[in-house]
């Protein structure tokens, strides 16, 4: 029997975020998708938005939205959608996300607080930055979800606004974790750093130890939907009994597998869901395995056949995908951590620091040593 995940979101019309996008997300790795909507995404007409613009009052359903194309849902109705949910399926993990109504957090809390593993990801701005719920339900967020979050998830402009102060550097992402985690949050995961130009930086911490990560595909981490689906990855592994930081490596490793690599099925057919699936494999066993052999014989094809469907995707071979999974992550390594070589070459699998080092010469075309102290 699948082990039951809820979701407590708004929903978005397009599935790309929202109670869609979670569904997605748990059913993928194996949970049972159970939801409560908070509010509705709606689409505001040129001529709606164009009166919101001017501060001119609307006449019609729009008016009571607390951010533009945004309806919420009554408390009542939301509590007991949440309320039905747990008597009956008794979830294993629950995130709470968009929830645009003050009243609706306040209720929420006295249905959320015996779960154990509650992840709160409140959206406080779109991926445009515009602001999705009122200084009211950020404050309510503060007092009534956040000390009850087994993992507290935010951009750092959300931590910013919850916090009023500015996050510019690492030093800061640990003050705003650190005061975070002081409102009751037992973990706390910040995204969205990207104070190094090229990079996108988060930082999960609690009392005891704090660890940064770092991706250079920009746009793929900051693409609309992507906070939602590893919130929700993130939910669906505690659920399924991981650690705080097992869950959010292994969501990590799941969605960087999508956004990163991964191809939409633009191509159709078997193609398209072998790579997708190699990929995915890749993102699973790269510190284990750098043979295509390995990942071809997982997939129940030849090399060969993967290496047609791999140049016809992406115009690469499988070796080349692979050694560029391995390149990104030892680049992560070398940048945020203090792992000596040594290290590095054993948490990627290789047998041998000399391999290691001749692997990342002919991928960066310098040696691990000297890309470190550049």
């Amino acid at each position: 029997m699948r082990i039951p995940i809820l979701s407590i979101n708004g929903s978005d019309s397009s599935g790309q975020s929202g109670i869609g996008a979670d569904i997605q997300t748990i059913a993928a790795l194996g949970g049972y998708a159970v939801s409560a909507v908070t509010c509705i995404c709606t689409h505001a007409t040129e001529m709606e938005q164009g009166a919101r613009d001017k501060g001119q009052e609307a006449t019609d359903i729009h008016s009571i939205s607390p951010a533009p194309c945004l309806l919420p849902l009554a408390p009542d109705i939301v509590v007991k959608q949440v309320e039905k949910s747990i008597s009956l399926l008794h979830p294993k993990a629950i995130k709470v996300g968009l929830v645009t109504d003050s009243e609706t957090v306040r209720l929420l809390r006295n249905e959320v607080i015996a779960c154990r593993r509650l992840v709160v990801a409140p959206g406080i701005f779109d991926a445009d930055g515009k602001p999705m719920v009122s200084d009211n339900v950020v404050e309510a967020i503060k007092r009534h979800l956040v000390p009850e979050a087994l993992l507290l998830m935010l951009r750092c402009r959300d931590a910013e606004k919850m916090l009023g102060i500015s996050i510019k550097t690492d030093d800061d992402m640990l003050e705003a974790a650190r005061l975070l985690h002081e409102m009751g949050a037992e973990w706390v995961l910040l995204r969205g750093g990207q104070h190094t130009k090229g990079r996108v930086t988060a930082l999960l911490f609690n009392f005891s130890t704090f660890h940064f990560f770092t991706s250079y595909n920009v746009d793929g981490w900051q693409r609309h939907g992507v906070a939602a689906a590893l919130s929700a990855a993130i939910t669906t592994r505690l659920g399924m009994g991981d650690d705080v930081p097992t869950a959010v490596r292994n969501a990590h490793d799941f969605i960087h597998s999508q956004v990163v690599y991964a191809k939409p099925d633009e191509m159709g057919g078997r193609a398209i869901d072998i790579y997708n699936r190699f990929v995915s494999l890749v993102a699973e066993h790269y510190h284990s395995a750098h043979d295509v052999a390995f990942y071809a014989d997982r997939l129940c094809i030849t090399t060969r056949y993967l290496s047609q469907i791999t140049d016809r995707v992406v115009g690469k071979s499988p070796k080349q995908i692979i050694a560029d999974y391995l390149l990104s992550e030892a680049k992560t390594y070398l940048d945020t951590t203090r792992l000596s070589i040594q290290e590095v070459a054993d948490r990627l699998g290789f047998s041998s620091q000399a391999l290691f080092c001749k692997f990342f010469k002919s991928q960066e075309k310098t040696s691990p040593s000297d890309y470190r102290n550049r």
